[in-house]
């Protein structure tokens, strides 16, 4: 498979959970980031974390914590930039970017994988994931050679949605089933965090 950087997007405020960083809340005895971690670690070549702030909370991780490279919490697309800008300084041999939600620790173990198979059957430019009918953005894969044109829409024309940005080019979607529980199943509220530690206990 081709060499791909993974970038855990921890950029997030957590509104609705109250604020602070809901990755680090346990399941099943660990953090979320934990299991996230874990997951994506078999499909990418190196890791680091996508984050703003004081990058110790991550420490215990042992991951570079990168800040966006451009500020104003301007979402997902800035963590994407991130990871682009960050593989082409330290990792110039990836052509490749894969994003993860760091709030959602239950994403297929092959999804890297599926995603690529995708993109060489449609011969497009990158792709996300779908299940239930629904996209998941910032589960995807990205070329670094778009950095700079990312880097255009978000500075100067101030594009902050992924799918206004994905519509200029091919994008292709691996789609996943979502029985017998969505793999992509996200912890935004206090009760997602319960419902996540009943499913993580009958696995």
């Amino acid at each position: 498979m081709k060499p791909v950087i993974g970038v855990l997007l921890a950029g997030g405020q957590s509104r609705r959970m109250g604020g602070g960083d809901k990755n680090l809340s346990e399941i099943a005895g660990r953090p979320i980031l934990a299991h996230v971690i874990e997951r994506a670690r078999a499909q990418v070549d190196r890791l680091i974390i996508n984050a703003n702030g004081d990058p110790a909370r991550f420490a215990p991780f042992d991951l570079p914590v990168v800040g966006d490279v451009v500020g104003g919490f301007q979402g997902p697309l800035a963590g994407v930039l991130t990871g682009m800008e960050w593989a082409a300084a330290n990792a110039p041999q990836a052509d490749w970017v894969a994003t993860f939600a760091t709030d959602a620790p239950f994403f297929p173990d092959d999804l890297v994988a599926r995603l690529f198979a995708a993109i060489d059957a449609e011969g497009a430019d990158m792709a996300c994931a779908v299940s239930d009918g629904r996209t998941h953005p910032v589960f995807a894969l990205w070329p670094i050679r778009l950095a700079a044109d990312l880097r255009h829409s978000l500075t100067v024309e101030e594009i902050r949605k992924i799918d206004r940005w994905t519509a200029r080019y091919a994008l292709a979607e691996a789609e996943f089933p979502a029985a017998p529980f969505d793999p992509f199943f996200n912890i935004n509220r206090p009760g997602d965090l319960e419902e996540a530690r009943r499913f993580a206990a009958g696995l």
